[in-house]
């Protein structure tokens, strides 16, 4: 089991609202290089969708379950099937997107005992508590050319020291998807 992170991400590491649906004055920063800059599988989960489950915040879910639903292309019917997990204190009623559900019970432990890779889409809260418990593994980025100076960042100042592994960085329109994995733990072995 693997947890991976994906984000919309700018140059200067703000992941805030980019698709404008925050209503920031700065919000629709991933959105104005155009469709093909977001649309699809640009975070090349392909399989991982099909036999992984989704982490969603609460908010990421609500904004989610309003857009996916009404979709049929290939890749909107693979959010669509995908196990979802969502986050929250105040949810109660997952019912709104297909396969979805609330956690009952602490997300850390949801976490660490699930079986299937684990993909985490925005969702920046739940992303800076699996941060904090270092339980990330993977993270897939895709950096658009903008600078905004203000908005919630990815990884925080005040945020652990993580050191990771460049696996691959490639064109997506008018952005870069790179992944960064953590490198083998010690003591770590394919065999164990």
């Amino acid at each position: 089991m693997s947890v991976i992170v994906i984000q919309f991400i700018t140059l200067d590491g703000i992941v805030s609202d980019p698709d404008g649906s925050g209503g920031t004055p700065t919000g629709g920063w991933a959105f104005r290089h155009g469709p093909e800059a977001v649309a699809g599988d640009k975070f090349q989960l392909g399989s991982t969708l099909d036999d992984g489950v989704m982490l969603l915040g609460r908010r990421t879910w609500q904004l989610f379950s309003q857009l996916w639903p009404g979709r049929d292309d290939p890749f909107s019917a693979r959010m669509n099937a995908v196990p979802k997990l969502v986050a929250s204190r105040t949810l109660t009623d997952a019912s709104a997107w297909v396969n979805s559900q609330v956690i009952d019970g602490d997300l850390m432990d949801a976490v660490k005992c699930e079986r299937r890779d684990v993909i985490v889409a925005g969702s920046l809260s739940v992303v800076h508590a699996l941060m904090a418990a270092d339980l990330i593994d993977e993270y897939r980025l895709l950096t658009f050319p903008t600078i905004l100076g203000t908005g919630d960042r990815l990884f925080p100042a005040d945020g652990p020291a993580t050191y990771l592994e460049c696996r691959s960085a490639e064109q997506a329109g008018a952005a870069v998807l790179a992944r960064y994995g953590r490198p083998p733990r010690p003591g770590a072995d394919a065999g164990a």
